[in-house]
């Protein structure tokens, strides 16, 4: 009897030694994310705390994509007759203003219609008096119809004439009123039809161009805007009139404000849409094709949020720092959320950490002597 007792309390206490170290070594785990510090301590490090609560923030949907203009801003420059090309000044991305001479053309062909309009002008005045000569005569019975017919036929077809060459000289600029056999000239030149910059120049001094031929690109910059890239699973977020930062790759520091004007239905092989931004105060810098980073405010929610200070990073993952004494505090793993404005969200699914005092200010310090204390692993 006494050996099976005997027996029992031997195999109880050993059963009590092997539970014990579990329980230490999960009071150590748990006292491993404390740290007290001293009133001193908290003075010198410049610690300040918070109390989390619910913000209003934006939700955002990061992005990219390119300056654009729209097909009615850009123009292609041609010369609907053909010719060679005498002169121009035009190097990509010059300014130029509506109206001013981008290049001077001459040809043959030019020659000979200035002096055909001239030569058919002349003939139209001569049968302009023939018929009305001949408008006299019949209505006095002196000629026959068949002349005064004649007459108002020839008078009618050398007008219509007259006309052709006269439209033909204004498609090539020139001024067919200004144009006598003092000022017939064998150059011509060609005029910008826009206020804005050349975007390409697609010939040389000397080179002949026929009527397909495009000489400049010149682009007008009023309608310049934002076409930003996002994929298929985003594109319903995106509404017109919502708000959107912008900035460029050469001044990343710098937002420029734009607004949603359009979202493109269809979607590309690559399953993305474009979306394209007004510019509220548009860049001087602004080129067609410059790359850009945008960020798109969705809509206003209200979610837990602290300062992005009071984020630290650890080992890859993220940790806020709860004040749980007056002195003490302890470092709690959280997923965070959106960013905005300053604030991260906290994906508080369980609202545990509503009302509970955060270290706002100088976490990191606290997290280097929570992990230096312990004799921690590198950051």
């Amino acid at each position: 009897m006494r050996t099976s007792l005997y027996i029992f309390l031997t195999l109880f206490f050993l059963s009590c030694s092997e539970h014990e170290p579990e329980k230490t070594a999960e009071h150590h785990e748990e006292a491993e994310d404390i740290i007290t510090l001293t009133e001193a301590q908290i003075k010198n490090a410049n610690i300040e705390t918070e109390t989390i609560k619910t913000h209003v923030m934006s939700r955002e949907l990061k992005v990219n994509g390119l300056v654009d203009v729209p097909p009615q801003n850009i123009v292609s420059v041609s010369f609907p007759l053909g010719g060679y090309l005498k002169s121009t000044n035009l190097l990509p991305g010059m300014h130029i203003n509506k109206g001013e001479i981008i290049a001077t053309m001459q040809d043959q062909s030019l020659i000979q219609l200035q002096q055909d309009y001239l030569v058919a002008k002349a003939k139209l005045q001569y049968l302009e008096k023939d018929f009305e000569r001949q408008k006299m005569l019949n209505e006095n019975k002196v000629n026959a119809d068949k002349i005064f017919q004649q007459a108002q036929a020839d008078f009618a077809a050398q007008k219509v004439q007259a006309r052709g060459y006269e439209e033909k000289l204004r498609l090539v600029g020139i001024n067919p009123d200004k144009l006598s056999d003092q000022t017939l000239s064998r150059n011509v030149h060609i005029y910008s039809p826009i206020d804005g910059f050349v975007s390409k120049v697609n010939v040389n001094i000397g080179k002949y161009v026929n009527p397909s031929d495009v000489l400049f690109e010149l682009i007008n910059p009023d309608d310049i805007h934002a076409a930003l890239t996002v994929f298929e699973k985003d594109i319903s977020k995106i509404k017109p009139k919502q708000k959107v930062m912008v900035t460029f790759v050469d001044d990343p520091s710098t937002q420029y404000e734009c607004e949603v004007i359009l979202v493109t239905r269809n979607v590309d092989n690559d399953r993305s849409a474009l979306v394209h931004c007004h510019f509220e105060k548009k860049p001087k810098q602004l080129l067609p094709g410059m790359f850009l980073n945008a960020v798109v405010n969705l809509e206003d929610i209200k979610t837990t949020a602290v300062p992005e200070n009071a984020v630290v990073r650890y080992n890859k993952q993220s940790f806020i720092i709860v004040e749980t004494g007056d002195t003490t505090y302890r470092l709690i793993p959280v997923e965070t959320g959106n960013t905005s404005s300053g604030l991260v969200e906290l994906v508080d699914k369980s609202n545990d950490l509503q009302g509970k005092k955060i270290i706002t200010q100088n976490a990191y310090a606290v997290l280097s002597k929570l992990k230096n204390a312990q004799g921690g692993d590198d950051h």
